[in-house]
């Protein structure tokens, strides 16, 4: 049954679903979309072209698909896509799309957006992501599944993060982060690979010992990078994981790679 408080401004336009809970003094926008079980607590914004997946959970005083914090938005139509089962917690914000960057901004499922955390205009969020606290992410960006932000930690314009990665809190990250990189500092640096989230995701020891030899491999200290990529492929062609490394980094991309310091070992 759909529990609407009294206090709460919504549009008639805005498209409401079953068993849908709203708090008091939420604004809902005529471009709405709250799909079934979604519940908003009191105190939250819900505006522009904005869907919002079943069941995800909206805390208070989250700002949800307001105009892009861009000075090139010029009012375009632009949409924000949230999907299901996400956590979205206290001044937390997110920005829809921008004709400059593919006028969508889209959130997977299973995520969980700590207080005070930012997804910004035009960026790409995958499944079972966490943000920390004050999470920065700015404009056109990609984050794959299963990464992990520690607090403060800030990804600029056009990063990418591949899957099952982990940013260590604070990191400043100016360069893409490989699948199941750790990466740490200010600014960040690659400090081997996520052994922890891949034991507690069921990786097996054999799937990890591949990955650090190809780690290896792949940051030695000699040789041009394109040639060690291409070297991680020859011998670990038919291993998915690695192959998942090799791939992440031959996709085009806007800016380079987050690498270890001399001397660092995965």
């Amino acid at each position: 049954m759909t529990d609407i408080h009294p206090t709460a401004i919504i549009d008639p336009a805005a498209r409401i679903g079953a068993n849908v809970r709203i708090g008091a003094f939420c604004t809902i926008g005529p471009n709405v979309v709250l799909d079934d079980g979604v519940v908003l607590h009191s105190h939250v914004v819900v505006a522009g072209h904005t869907t919002v997946g079943a069941r995800t959970e909206i805390f208070p005083f989250a700002s949800i698909g307001h105009a892009p914090q861009d000075l090139k938005f010029k009012g375009e139509e632009s949409t924000l896509e949230i999907g299901t089962d996400n956590i979205i917690r206290e001044n937390v914000t997110m920005n829809p799309g921008t004709e400059g960057g593919g006028m969508v901004t889209r959130v997977g499922n299973h995520c969980a957006f700590l207080a005070g955390s930012h997804v910004g205009h035009d960026s790409k969020v995958g499944d079972y992501v966490v943000f920390s606290n004050n999470v920065m992410l700015a404009g056109h960006c990609t984050v794959e599944d299963y990464v992990i932000f520690g607090g403060g930690a800030a990804l600029q314009q056009f990063g990418r993060v591949g899957k099952h990665a982990f940013i260590g809190g604070m990191s400043g990250v100016e360069n893409d982060v490989i699948p199941f990189g750790l990466v740490i500092g200010n600014r960040a640096h690659m400090v081997g690979l996520n052994l922890v989230g891949m034991k507690r995701r069921g990786f097996t020891r054999q799937q990890i010992s591949a990955l650090r030899e190809a780690y290896d491999v792949i940051f030695a200290p000699e040789g041009a990078l394109r040639d060690r990529v291409a070297k991680a492929a020859d011998l670990y062609g038919d291993n998915p994981e690695v192959m998942m490394i090799v791939n992440f980094i031959q996709d085009e991309a806007s800016r380079g790679l987050v690498v270890p310091k001399q001397g660092q070992a995965a």
